[in-house]
């Protein structure tokens, strides 16, 4: 799960409307959701991470730092469950990338190498987002198919991701090749699939993580070494941010 700074709010106060904050959200973070980061070209909501529709959030309906980003599986799954900060993992105050593993299959798993209070918080968001979970194929009225299962399209990316990475192998001084392969993964989306095929190129790692909006900014990943910087320094100083 892609870490990223949402940064201070472009407005003074709340927003009277929150789908008016869409625009700045993907200005700052990207057309990706936040939570599974699959690129969506459109449909994107603006995602509280509190949920506007219990009482005690309610006055968080247009707070800047209450918004995410997400695509309608992650923002239909989560709902309007009650969600305790301290007892999960969020892409905008924690380290989310060294939360998590990804295979060549699709699949997302946590990391082996958490502690076991971080282990609990990195499975209690993955069920809270339903990250790994299969969604049935869905056909719109012109019979076309619509892209909803996650896993696939993790699949998907992964093998395309693994593509490219054969052709980074063979023009490893290529500018261009670099290019078109960050280019590649920007329409794609899924930032983690990328670093975990090119998790042992550093020249590609370091052009991942300066694509993709915010990413950088977080802090979570050296700027020498691209590797991942625990815990997150939460530069917002967000409530319950570092947690890995």
């Amino acid at each position: 799960m892609r870490p990223i700074r949402r940064g201070a709010s472009p407005r003074s106060g709340d927003y009277s409307s929150y789908q008016a904050a869409k625009p700045d959200l993907v200005g700052r973070l990207g057309s990706c959701c936040s939570f599974c980061e699959r690129f969506i070209s459109t449909g994107l909501h603006v995602e509280h991470i509190q949920p506007k529709a219990l009482p005690p959030y309610a006055h968080l309906i247009g707070r800047w730092d209450n918004f995410l980003l997400a695509c309608i599986n992650c923002n239909s799954t989560k709902s309007t469950k009650d969600v305790v900060l301290s007892e999960i993992l969020l892409p905008d105050r924690d380290n989310t990338f060294a939360a998590y593993v990804y295979n060549e299959a699709g699949e997302v798993d946590v990391s082996p190498l958490l502690e076991p209070t971080q282990l609990n918080q990195a499975r209690a968001t993955l069920a809270l987002m339903g990250l790994q979970r299969s969604a049935p194929d869905i056909v719109d009225a012109n019979g076309r198919l619509i892209p909803l299962d996650r896993i696939k399209q993790r699949l998907e990316t992964s093998l395309i991701a693994m593509q490219a990475r054969e052709t980074r192998d063979k023009f490893p001084d290529s500018d261009p090749v670099a290019k078109t392969i960050v280019n590649l993964a920007l329409k794609s989306g899924f930032f983690s699939v990328w670093m975990e095929v090119f998790r042992d190129d550093l020249f590609m790692r370091t052009r991942l993580i300066d694509a993709f909006a915010s990413t950088r900014d977080s802090g979570c990943f050296d700027p020498q070494t691209s590797a991942t910087v625990q815990s997150a320094p939460n530069p917002d100083l967000l409530p319950h941010g570092s947690k890995l």
